[in-house]
């Protein structure tokens, strides 16, 4: 989709259920949010995942002159709040990392958690940047297209269909998009901004990264305190793209602490059925029932909806169906209300009626079209 902050145009990809825990992950400089596809697949399962890309790049519109760390960070600010979205996860690889730091120094209280990939608080030196932005003005993006791509991947990766990608999302970057955001990066230095932090955090970083090597993150780490430092193997500047499954592994880990199944249940019973009606079923518990109450909890919430095979949108669909199917009526009254934090649409919902009716039976589906109908006149 595309929004319109500060006067231009942003390209933003925004995927997951409706009700998820928002995640932004921001790109490097020269590439979009496609670098974040293999992640994207994974976390959209659990999580409301939004990838804009940065001013002048993918499909977002690009301005003329210098660009600045404060500037990006507000353009990601203004486009959580075009969104009407408030507290974030928030991610950035590269100059994305940058941005993620400024952004959490300025707004703090809309900052949940930080991953930064292959960043640093400052890249130096600035003379390289200079004359990088001098180079592409002058003579456009293929003029360094081949210095740039040795340093985004290891030797052995430049040929893959992946890095070939990486190459057309440099070439298709614009020159403003890419120059302004390099004079952002020539100029940065976010060591007293990010001293500030008390945010979670896990620090990520290619161990054959020559851009932003393990000791700009080992600084980095040492500054946040009580970060996590994960170093990937056989992987350069852009480990999301040359090492998908390691990186992803590192971020599902850090969003997804091992918890005992209580308490992992209890968070994603409120996240589904809302807080509200959670807090409800607890005031009314008695001796009778206190023990039922944590037993799905700890069981149905804590052991099976917290399984990554399946997202929210998916296990909420499959509760619809087998509820309809065996006439659960109140139990698919309470699914069906959730289905506006799973992200199943009403369309969806008809779906998985119409194959319940081959399955279970017309009767038991046409009692579920029939509820169903009267809980969206509740919830339209």
């Amino acid at each position: 989709m595309f929004i319109t902050v500060d006067e231009i145009a942003v390209h933003v990809r925004v995927e997951g259920p409706a009700g998820g825990v928002p995640l932004v992950l921001l790109h490097s400089l020269g590439t979009s949010s496609h670098i974040w596809d293999a992640q994207a697949e994974v976390l959209a399962r659990s999580f409301r995942v939004i990838r804009p890309d940065l001013r002048g790049h993918g499909l977002t519109e690009a301005t003329s002159g210098d660009y600045t760390m404060a500037l990006l960070a507000e353009d990601l600010a203004g486009l959580l709040d075009a969104l009407n979205i408030g507290r974030v996860h928030l991610g950035g690889i590269s100059i994305g990392g940058m941005i993620a730091q400024e952004f959490a120094a300025t707004h703090p209280e809309r900052v949940a958690s930080l991953i930064l990939c292959d960043t640093a608080m400052a890249i130096p030196p600035v003379e390289l940047w200079r004359e990088r932005i001098a180079t592409v003005r002058a003579q456009g993006i293929g003029a360094i297209e081949e210095a740039v791509l040795a340093r985004w991947v290891t030797p052995g990766f430049v040929a893959a269909p992946e890095a070939r990608g990486l190459r057309a999302m440099l070439r298709t970057t614009s020159v403003d998009g890419y120059a302004g955001c390099a004079a952002a990066i020539a100029a940065a230095d976010l060591a007293a901004c990010t001293s500030t932090l008390r945010t979670p955090a896990v620090v990520i970083v290619g161990d054959s990264d020559l851009a932003t090597p393990i000791a700009s993150s080992q600084a980095l780490h040492g500054t946040i305190s009580g970060s996590a430092l994960i170093v990937i193997k056989g992987a350069a500047h852009i480990p999301t793209v040359e090492k998908p499954a390691a990186v992803t592994k590192a971020i599902v880990d850090f969003l997804t602490p091992r918890a005992e199944p209580y308490e992992a249940g209890l968070a994603v019973r409120k996240q589904v059925l809302g807080d509200a009606h959670v807090a409800r079923s607890f005031a009314n518990a008695t001796e009778f029932d206190r023990d039922f109450q944590r037993f799905i909890t700890e069981t149905a919430w804590g052991k099976i909806w917290t399984r990554p095979g399946l997202d929210r949108r998916t296990r909420s669909l499959l509760t619809l169906a087998i509820t309809a199917a065996l006439g659960r009526e109140e139990e698919f009254k309470l699914h069906l209300r959730a289905t506006r934090n799973t992200g199943a649409s009403h369309e969806e919902i008809a779906e998985a009626l119409m194959h319940t009716a081959i399955y279970a039976g017309v009767p038991a589906a046409n009692a579920a079209f029939r509820m169903a109908k009267e809980v969206f006149k509740e919830t339209p």
